[in-house]
């Protein structure tokens, strides 16, 4: 059985947790898109890790955990992130890294840095972890696959210098910068390689001989539905695709393998980064919200940046979850909304003066408004209860509000931090 791990929204729905929970009665972990412009904050007996490279099985001995062909990948990060686990009291986990895979250059990350510069006031508030620019090269033929290292030398350099006939017009026209040198960028896909050996591997073949065996796949996605590149808020959006459907590309399995997508939607919402965000609140609502939210405040797993605050917001949840083709919901961060006398919950959209039910393209979105209805708070600690039944009238009249207007059944929700903070509706 294959499941996919996705999120509704704008990422940072707490899919890492979820993974990790998850991922105990699984054999395999899948990343299979993104790279290291976002991470998965995970709190386990080893401690709190935010991960931007590994999957998020990598706390289970048994598990394989598989960096998918889709994966920017930043092999500085994986390595350090490798040694961070280890060093931390976390076995030695199972990493196979494909041989697919492309890889983020150090020179992506400078263009992401030269383009914000370049754009100013209308920089897109990138993480500037080379994401753009990596996909860019990727589409145009221009990356360098982790099996290209593995190349005769000469091939190689004849790749390196095709690339940088390109990069370099843009490194001394555009930004007026120093050229790229080909041979120091051997000598860094050198030193790629030979971090890289022991974990590159055919994963096509593995996925597929795994599903012949039946084994329990989990393929764990970044970011969420409003950043996909072509049905997210465009253009404040990530360079991949953030769906399910995605899943079956960046792992290289068949699409009708997947037989459940479990969307992950917070009981709030948060964003980092610019992009329309039509149930935002400011001031000191959004602060103590901020405050109360996540596992210690809502910030960034990547960028430590202060993340955005608003209620939660149905039409987009609703969108969200039949783009991801959600079987079931994770609802997640109940427990922050405790401190509520009242809770906004944003019902639908005004555009021009007429109500919407639907989540529009960015040119009509931006002149949408939210439409609150106000439910009530509960007002008790609910963390640490793991039956539902034991949760507050209202906390349950919330949660059964939220998934009569999604759609979709809830049927975990998160009300902590930790990986036993669950209740199983």
């Amino acid at each position: 059985m294959v499941k996919a791990i996705v999120g509704a929204c704008w990422g940072d729905e707490g899919k890492g947790k979820i993974t990790d929970m998850l991922a105990d009665t699984s054999d395999i972990v899948v990343r299979f898109q993104g790279g290291a412009n976002a991470g998965h904050t995970i709190i386990n007996k080893y401690g709190k890790f935010a991960l931007h490279q590994l999957p998020s099985g990598v706390f289970h001995e048994n598990i394989i955990n598989v960096v998918g062909n889709g994966v920017a990948l930043s092999v500085e990060n994986l390595v350090s992130e490798i040694d961070e686990i280890v060093s931390r009291g976390v076995p030695m986990p199972k990493i196979v890294v494909s041989d697919r895979c492309q890889i983020v250059m150090p020179y992506h990350k400078d263009l992401d840095r030269l383009e914000e510069e370049r754009l100013s006031d209308r920089a897109f508030g990138s993480t500037k972890s080379g994401i753009a620019p990596f996909y860019s090269d990727k589409y145009a033929k221009l990356g360098f696959q982790v099996s290209e290292l593995f190349d005769e030398k000469d091939s190689l350099m004849k790749k390196i210098h095709h690339v940088l006939e390109v990069k370099n017009t843009m490194f001394t026209s555009l930004y007026n910068q120093k050229p790229l040198i080909a041979d120091e960028v051997f000598e860094v896909l050198m030193t790629y390689k030979e971090q890289l050996t022991p974990y590159v591997a055919d994963t096509f073949e593995l996925l597929y001989e795994a599903i012949q065996q039946n084994k329990s796949i989990l393929l764990e996605g970044q970011l969420g539905s409003l950043k996909d590149t072509d049905h997210g808020i465009y253009p404040m959006v990530t360079s991949s695709s953030t769906l399910a459907g995605f899943g079956t590309i960046g792992a290289g399995i068949a699409p009708y393998e997947i037989t459940e997508v479990i969307t992950v939607v917070k009981a709030y919402s948060s964003a980092v980064g610019a992009g329309e965000f039509i149930s935002e609140i400011f001031g000191e609502a959004a602060d103590l919200l901020r405050k109360n939210g996540g596992d210690g405040g809502e910030y960034g797993a990547t960028t430590g940046r202060p993340r955005r605050m608003g209620w939660l917001d149905i039409v987009a949840s609703r969108y969200g979850c039949r783009l991801q083709g959600a079987t079931s919901i994770a609802f997640t961060v109940l427990d922050a909304l405790s401190y509520l006398d009242e809770i906004p919950v944003c019902v639908a959209y005004e555009l021009d003066g007429v109500r919407i039910d639907s989540f529009p393209a960015t040119s009509k979105l931006k002149h949408c408004k939210p439409i609150f209805e106000i439910l009530p708070g509960w007002k008790e600690d609910i963390r640490g209860i793991t039956d539902y039944s034991k949760l507050p009238d209202n906390a349950k009249k919330y949660i059964e509000f939220a998934e009569k207007q999604i759609g979709v059944p809830i049927t975990l929700i998160s009300n902590g931090p930790a990986r036993e903070d669950i209740i199983k509706k």
